[in-house]
């Protein structure tokens, strides 16, 4: 164990033993190395669903698919392979409040964590503060930058909170930079014709929207709010 510690495996000087090993020792190393190569994915999955910043432990397993109405081109199979965050493809979640946007953008962004894919999640409003503040103390690049290493970015809630001309633009410097080279998940209340009076610039939501719709597809849901059917108080 104290030589372990200082030890990285070489190549040439492990195929020099593997030439002059036994069956059983053969065995043994194969079954450390997968032991190894297990540990260190499980560890990379753990720290990616840690970094992801989730909310909650929302998973795709006993949910409820009812209210979404997919593109005619575009269904649950395929989103389940998450194929659009290779394809660095954008995704709508549109509808009215309750209905399960959340829950399927998180449960999207934690299989992609287990597949090994980057995820960072933000509701709008955490995200805009998020930059004001590193403008603010002027380390506004290294947290562009910080969130640029994530494959797929969830902005939920987006137009729950109004957004100002210095946040607006903001958030289209995170829209421009994932352009063709990251996924986003939105989640919104608000149709696209909306979107001028949620950023406070029509020209930039305008930009937002040519840029959203070039490389991704809307996926409506319907129905009323689950938490309202539940509620304890009728």
């Amino acid at each position: 164990m104290a030589l372990s510690k200082s030890l990285p495996l070489t190549r040439q000087v492990l195929a020099d033993q593997l030439a002059d090993a036994t069956p059983g020792q053969m065995e043994f190393i194969e079954s450390w190395m997968r032991a190894e190569l297990d540990s260190r994915e499980h560890s990379k999955r753990s720290r990616l669903l840690k970094q992801a910043g989730f909310p909650q432990a929302k998973e795709l397993d006993g949910y409820d698919w009812t209210p979404i109405r997919f593109p005619v081109d575009y269904g649950r199979e395929q989103l389940e392979t998450l194929d659009f965050i290779d394809h660095a493809e954008d995704l709508v979640l549109f509808g009215p409040p309750g209905v399960g946007k959340t829950h399927l953008a998180i449960a999207l962004g934690r299989q992609a964590c287990r597949n090994g894919i980057p995820v960072r999640y933000f509701t709008a409003a955490s995200l805009v503060m998020r930059l004001l503040r590193a403008s603010t103390d002027g380390r506004l690049d290294r947290e562009l930058a910080a969130i640029g290493k994530a494959q797929l970015l969830i902005i939920d809630e987006l137009g729950y909170v109004p957004i100002d001309e210095e946040a607006s633009r903001l958030l289209f410097q995170i829209v421009t930079n994932a352009y063709e080279t990251q996924s986003i998940i939105y989640t919104t209340n608000i149709e696209f014709s909306g979107w001028g009076r949620v950023f406070g610039d029509p020209n930039m939501a305008a930009a937002i929207i040519d840029r959203t719709i070039h490389h991704g597809r809307m996926i409506r849901f319907e129905g009323d709010s689950w938490r309202k059917t539940h509620a304890l108080m009728q």
